[in-house]
């Protein structure tokens, strides 16, 4: 029997490895993987090969491939298997495009993107579902129908969906590859020094708290992360960065610049709620304590997204404003900063 790895859980697809016993005899590909994956249906296994996802010696193959021993077999498989009941729900969405294979839309913050515990209504996956009823990977029963990335609930922005099975494959390869372009906009404590660079670290589960995220810079636990920044604009006490993703790992942003010790605005979850820069003017406590008031969240907003188009293979970009909350807040500082010059 062939000996199986799963080499990396993704966060939103799965990664299979196989090496094939010396004495297997020759079958189709699909076949060889149907047999040994639970749950997994070869309709599914086709739509990857089909897409190019699933590799034997590290190239690509079709359905009909036949193994033979001694052979690395690796599988990409986008959308684990349904864990809950999804119910379809009519909220709105802000589309920004849309054709017959993906959409994309713009998430407004304190949306979770699906399902899990506490949060199993009121998701862009149960606002998807109601959508797109009719298309056949919005009925399928999987707990993310569409979804090859995902932002945390109180980030804002940019997010692709695929509409079928073929450009769910394709674009979850990407994301795999790092092959697409991902930049944010952030509110950070202080000014990170020098004001442009690159945080790398691990990045991993909290060996205190498994809710939450932490950076092992000796790379003993978690998996590669590497953000690149640069500061845009300097406000006095807080900075507006650029950052963009080489990986996309879980709070990989807010969690790097928490180690940094340049926490998001306002992140109750890595620190960035406290007033960490500034003064112990009453007037200027009760300036943030304010700021906080309007931006409620961490201050984080998916502002662009590039990748190319699954079918027409067509490099597609797409850009979006801030928030209000963010361009509110980021205007008073500028007039605080501005008043404090002189």
């Amino acid at each position: 029997m062939a000996e199986e790895e799963l080499v990396e859980q993704q966060e939103l697809f799965e990664h299979h490895r196989f090496k094939v016993d010396p004495g297997q005899t020759m079958v189709r590909i699909d076949k060889f993987l149907f047999t040994r994956m639970e749950n997994t249906s070869r309709t599914r296994i086709q739509n990857a090969a089909n897409a190019g996802n699933i590799l034997v010696n590290n190239n690509p193959v079709k359905p009909s491939y036949r193994i033979k021993p001694d052979d690395v077999v690796q599988i990409f498989l986008p959308n684990p298997p349904r864990e809950i009941e999804l119910i379809p729900e009519n909220i709105p969405l802000n589309i920004v495009y849309e054709d017959d294979d993906v959409v994309v839309v713009n998430k407004e913050a304190g949306m979770v993107v699906h399902p899990g515990y506490g949060n199993y209504t009121g998701t862009l996956v149960n606002a998807l579902m109601w959508h797109f009823k009719d298309l056949p990977l919005f009925s399928t029963g999987e707990l993310r129908p569409g979804l090859v990335h995902r932002i945390d609930k109180d980030t804002s922005g940019i997010l692709v969906i695929a509409k079928n099975e073929l450009s769910l494959n394709r674009l979850s390869k990407q994301f795999y590859d790092h092959t697409t372009d991902r930049k944010y906009i952030a509110l950070v404590w202080g000014l990170p020094e020098p004001p442009s660079g690159t945080i790398t670290g691990n990045v991993g589960r909290s060996i205190r708290d498994r809710k939450i995220m932490q950076v092992f810079p000796d790379g003993s636990q978690g998996k590669s992360a590497i953000t690149h920044y640069r500061v845009i604009e300097n406000l006095g006490y807080i900075s507006i960065v650029e950052c963009k993703l080489e990986t996309g790992r879980t709070h990989q942003i807010r969690v790097h610049f928490s180690y940094i010790k340049h926490p998001l605005f306002n992140d109750e979850v890595y620190g960035g709620d406290q007033i960490l820069k500034g003064t112990t003017f009453a007037k200027y406590q009760q300036f943030v304590r304010n700021c906080f008031k309007i931006l409620p969240r961490q201050a984080l907003h998916a502002k662009s997204l590039a990748f190319d188009h699954p079918v027409t293979r067509k490099r597609l970009s797409f850009d979006s404003e801030l928030p209000d909350d963010m361009k509110q807040v980021i205007e008073k500082w500028r007039n605080y900063s501005a008043g404090r010059d002189k």
